[in-house]
């Protein structure tokens, strides 16, 4: 009795015991991963803006369950499904992290302070002066979010959930954050939290794709900068405006997307510094660090138990090659067109995910020619992926209620 006593002192570990064998074994599981992740976002082998904090988080939660009365497995993090009003008052002064998700997740404002600092950092010389060559390029890089959707339903989920998994194919973790909220509340733990991790793999996946697709002699095709046309701030702020009206006319459901990220082009390209250091700086990182921390928190036992979790690690990853075998093929014909003046791996920046996917295009052209420097023209249809896939966001969250 004495030692039953003592254990329950220490209620994480006590816990463990009193759940069954299965549970403890995930929240272990969960536990190493987590600490993986924190090991490998150390060493800078994956992004440690998201891993970082989610890896911690996933630690932590899952170390830090207690049993309340009744027997009920519980945590001081958060409660992501409690809605009764007195309920969620009550939780949100326990739960540390329950007014971080309650105020800016549940409501998809998380992703849209993050799209107003990538608004601020995201270049659009290259987009504007070349628009229908990045925009193709970023067409083709979309068949992951496309074809991933009859993949997910023909395995069982519904079209709303199909299409926020496809979304995840769109390699813009806001993107999937924000539809994933509209469309499937149910699922948008897991999925956001498969999609970050893997937007964070393809510094280490697309490399493989890029080499197993395109020829050594066409990736290391050198590209002018010089060759750009001048585009300036006056033409970029308004190009920025336009297209906020335009988008927001024909897609109102993404409507605070497309604001997000414009307010921070016309930020940058109106040249209102102070505004600007704050969207770049404080905005995008505190958003980032509190969105990596809050959904590792979210990932504990009763997400990973489920069996839908393993499909979605299979989709999530199918989206993803589909999106950069979809914009290589595109980078290929350009190229061919081109009678080989544009570089191919521009195909591999037009997966959205800003601007990692445009540094992999760098990357692996000066691993074949230290001379080609095609980050400026990289950085057009990595751009135009972004409006891309915001824009399927807005058909995909107005269309699948319809047809669902």
């Amino acid at each position: 009795m004495f030692g039953f006593e003592f254990w329950q002192i220490f209620q994480g570990i006590y816990s463990l015991f009193h759940c069954s064998p299965e549970i403890s074994l995930i929240r272990l599981l969960l536990i190493v991963i987590g600490l993986i992740l924190i090991f490998l976002s150390y060493k800078q082998i994956l992004d440690p803006l998201i891993l970082l904090p989610m890896g911690i988080g996933m630690v932590a939660i899952n170390c830090g369950m207690l049993v309340l009365e009744g027997g009920r497995l519980s945590n001081l993090f958060l409660e992501p499904l409690v809605s009764d009003p007195t309920k969620l008052i009550e939780i949100l002064q326990i739960d540390f992290l329950q007014p971080v998700y309650t105020f800016t997740f549940s409501n998809g404002l998380i992703a849209c302070l993050i799209f107003m600092g990538i608004g601020a950092i995201t270049d659009l010389d290259f987009f504007i002066a070349r628009p229908f060559q990045s925009l193709i390029l970023a067409v083709c890089a979309e068949l992951g979010t496309v074809l991933t959707v009859p993949l997910a339903m023909a395995w069982g989920f519904n079209l709303k959930e199909a299409v926020s998994i496809g979304m995840v194919g769109g390699a813009d973790g806001p993107m999937v954050l924000y539809t994933s909220l509209l469309l499937s509340k149910n699922l948008f733990v897991p999925i956001t939290v498969i999609a970050y991790i893997y937007l964070s793999l393809t510094y280490a996946g697309y490399p493989y794709l890029i080499k197993l697709m395109v020829p050594k002699r066409l990736r290391g095709i050198p590209m002018d900068p010089m060759a750009i046309p001048e585009v300036s701030p006056a033409e970029k702020f308004t190009f920025s405006i336009v297209a906020l009206v335009i988008l927001c006319l024909l897609f109102p459901v993404a409507a605070p997307l497309f604001t997000s990220f414009f307010l921070g082009v016309a930020v940058k390209e109106s040249g209102i510094t102070r505004f600007l250091d704050f969207l770049e700086g404080p905005l995008l990182y505190g958003s980032t660090f509190f969105l990596g921390l809050t959904l590792g928190a979210l990932f504990s036992v009763e997400i990973i138990s489920n069996i839908a979790v393993l499909k979605l690690l299979i989709l999530g990853m199918a989206a993803l090659l589909l999106s950069g075998i979809g914009g290589l093929i595109g980078g290929l014909i350009y190229c061919k067109i081109s009678k080989g003046k544009v570089n191919p791996l521009l195909g591999i920046a037009a997966v959205s995910c800003v601007p990692t996917c445009a540094k992999v295009a760098q990357k692996a052209a000066a691993d074949e020619n230290n001379m080609a420097m095609i980050l400026p023209f990289a950085m057009g249809p990595n751009v135009a992926g972004v409006i891309t896939s915001a824009i399927i966001c807005g058909i995909y969250v107005t269309a699948a209620p319809l047809f669902s």
